[in-house]
């Protein structure tokens, strides 16, 4: 009995027999290569969006002889917060803010309610020659701003609107139109018809379910088209300096181009500080509606 112990024993305790431990039965984690190529490439595309605003933003803070005698990647010498001052005074960038305000909103307005009716008789109402028209308005993104120029202006002085901002809203209007028509005809197409179905048989008219069904459904592709066709408009500087004879009228865009001292000479500090204004504005919208853009974005897109 002994002996039989005894080799049962040391068979047990025999390499052959013996239980893997739960430290070997681990393998150790492999770091995925493809993470850090991902964050470089983000950290540079950080990098090139962030530098340039910093840049402009130091820029603004020199004076004339710093930013003409020094070198354009020094920091000021003297931090002239004045140049804000004057940008906004002496550069009337107020009146010219208040300019763009009284254009691009009227403008806007006008673009998301004509295309969004457009785009809910062209997409949800069964009328024929809708596909031709809707072809039309596709050949409207396709015509150069710069051809219809000449014809508008005649127009417009004929008819006597020179002088004001109505030629800047009704171009505005007339070329933010074909897009928007073709985006919220795409919209439209992912509500569900069991919708209006319902509301006609509830009684319910083209008018009323056009209010109180569809452009709630759309609302974010309303804030997504108005934001996209917003920074076109708020950026333009062909038309505006087209149909702005009057410097009491001029836009933003067109008013950074008189910031200009004796002799012809730019002044740098108040434009690039005149430029922070605008841009740093038109950023605080966007990073404020960001995420309502985003879901407007993928509202329209193809479900599978």
């Amino acid at each position: 009995m002994a002996i039989d112990t005894t080799m049962k024993t040391s068979g047990s305790s025999s390499g052959g027999g013996r239980a893997p431990s739960a430290d070997t039965g681990r393998r150790p984690r492999r770091r995925r290569p493809g993470r850090a190529w991902v964050k470089t490439v983000v950290a540079l595309l950080l990098v090139v969006e962030i530098y340039p605003l910093v840049w402009m933003f130091l820029t603004s803070l020199k004076s004339n002889n710093d930013y003409l005698d020094n070198s354009t990647w020094s920091l000021p010498t003297t931090w002239e917060w004045g140049n804000y001052t004057e940008a906004w005074t002496t550069g009337n960038i107020g009146l010219y803010i208040q300019n763009s305000v009284l254009a691009v909103l009227p403008a806007l307005a006008l673009i998301l309610l004509l295309g969004t009716a457009a785009g809910f008789a062209l997409q949800v109402m069964v009328w024929k020659g809708r596909s031709l028209t809707l072809l039309i308005f596709l050949a409207g993104m396709m015509i150069p701003p710069q051809m219809i120029l000449l014809p508008l202006f005649t127009v417009y002085f004929q008819t006597g609107l020179s002088g004001t901002l109505w030629p800047l809203i009704l171009t505005y209007t007339g070329t933010g139109l074909p897009l928007t028509v073709f985006m919220m005809a795409t919209y439209y197409k992912t509500v569900p018809r069991e919708l209006f179905e319902a509301a006609t048989i509830d009684g319910a008219g083209i008018l009323r379910a056009f209010w109180t069904i569809s452009v709630p459904m759309v609302r974010n592709a309303l804030l997504t088209v108005g934001l996209v066709q917003f920074f076109f408009i708020w950026n333009d500087l062909l038309i505006a300096l087209t149909f702005t004879n009057d410097q009491d009228l001029r836009t933003i865009q067109v008013g950074l181009l008189n910031f200009t001292g004796d002799f012809g000479a730019t002044q740098y500090g108040p434009l690039f500080a005149a430029i922070c204004i605008n841009v740093f504005g038109t950023l605080v919208i966007y990073l404020f509606l960001n995420q309502k853009v985003m879901k407007g974005l993928t509202s329209g897109a193809v479900k599978g």
